[in-house]
């Protein structure tokens, strides 16, 4: 049995169709904290609520196994530890959505995902680490008002971010849940193209044929401008951060390993920006 938690959640939904195209249906349980939000795709679903334990060991029976979806509470780590935990006493394989570079970078974000990457190493549970490169997704809030604003705003700098879409990262690992020999492997996946901010002005000049320049900020003044658009500051701080981290290179590398295991090209930027602009 696949488990994947997280499964009410936008990309726990794309594993779980991927997976369905991989595997009998039989064979997957999706497992959400609100089961209602996994419905309607055609598998088992369970209750897997990260802060009640006892709903994890339920939702991992005869797991062999699970994909663990990092959460996004401040309590992650601590949640993730038990989900890790179960995985081990079910016997399953845990495969586990982390950040790139999480065991060096010096991105804030990266945090959790550090601790939770040696709780694995060190529990003995046989694993995979993914670590996902920035969604596309994460910009269409940007994307969308760009053309109004007249801006991208941010504080990268000439850093390049080697994005793809939610749904190339839910066919790479729907790949590893459905296939072998991916025990004790930490992959690094991220698109095909790295790209800057600039560049990402440029397409949505490009599609929306309004004029779009990108506004590089100090970090103090671009947290600023996220909390002012209605993100709460520690996480406007955080997410500064993360745009500081790719001037520094953090989100460039284009390693080809998402393309490999997905078995198709990732979308490129530019075209998830026509899709979310008229023509």
């Amino acid at each position: 049995m696949i488990v994947v938690t997280g499964a009410g959640g936008h990309l726990g939904r794309l594993v779980v169709e991927e997976l369905a195209a991989r595997v009998p249906a039989a064979r997957i349980v999706a497992a959400a904290r609100i089961p209602d939000k996994a419905a309607g795709l055609g598998v088992e679903v369970r209750q897997a609520d990260y802060d009640r334990p006892e709903t994890i060991e339920a939702a991992l029976r005869d797991a062999t196994k699970v994909l663990l979806i990092s959460g996004i509470e401040p309590q992650r780590a601590r949640q993730h530890a038990t989900v890790v935990d179960a995985a081990k006493r079910a016997g399953a394989t845990l495969v586990y959505t982390s950040a790139p570079k999480a065991d060096t970078t010096e991105a804030a974000l990266a945090a959790d995902h550090k601790t939770t990457e040696a709780y694995i190493k060190a529990s003995g549970v046989t694993y995979t680490i993914l670590r996902n490169n920035w969604y596309h997704e994460n910009y269409e809030r940007a994307i969308v008002t760009a053309p109004q604003l007249g801006a991208v705003f941010g504080a990268a700098g000439d850093g390049r971010i080697a994005s793809a879409s939610r749904a190339d990262y839910a066919a790479a690992t729907a790949a590893v849940l459905a296939g072998e020999g991916h025990e004790g492997k930490v992959y690094e996946l991220g698109g095909d193209t790295a790209w800057s901010l600039a560049e990402l002005a440029a397409e949505i000049s490009r599609a929306s044929g309004k004029e779009v320049a990108y506004r590089d900020l100090p970090e103090d003044e671009y947290a600023r401008v996220l909390a002012d658009a209605g993100l709460p500051a520690p996480m406007a701080g955080i997410m500064a951060d993360v745009d500081v981290n790719i001037g520094r290179g953090w989100l460039a590398d284009t390693p080809g390993t998402l393309h490999e295991l997905a078995g198709r090209r990732p979308q490129p930027i530019g075209d998830y920006v026509r899709s979310l602009l008229p023509a």
